[in-house]
């Protein structure tokens, strides 16, 4: 019986193929988009343009509150309670 399930299920390898690949690209662009390092550089630059005076106090805050909302969800994606 195994013979005849693997020659069936031959004309679905290249759709298998095809959802293997979309996992893959599904599991970087997850991987990607819950990576902390660039929320924590863009609180860096967005300091830095607060220091060299860029930005007004007003404006940090704002993208301030939002890089660390970005974070609260990336933190709360790490810890299993999903997006």
């Amino acid at each position: 019986m195994g013979l005849l399930q693997k020659l069936v299920g031959l004309p679905l390898l290249p759709a298998q193929g095809v959802l293997w690949v979309a996992q893959r690209l599904l599991d970087q662009a997850t991987a990607e988009y819950y990576d902390p390092a660039p929320v924590l550089a863009q609180l860096t630059e967005l300091e830095r343009r607060l220091t060299d005076g860029e930005i007004d106090e007003e404006t940090f805050a704002r993208e301030e509150d939002r890089l660390i909302d970005r974070l609260v969800e990336i933190e709360r994606f790490r810890a299993g309670e999903g997006p």
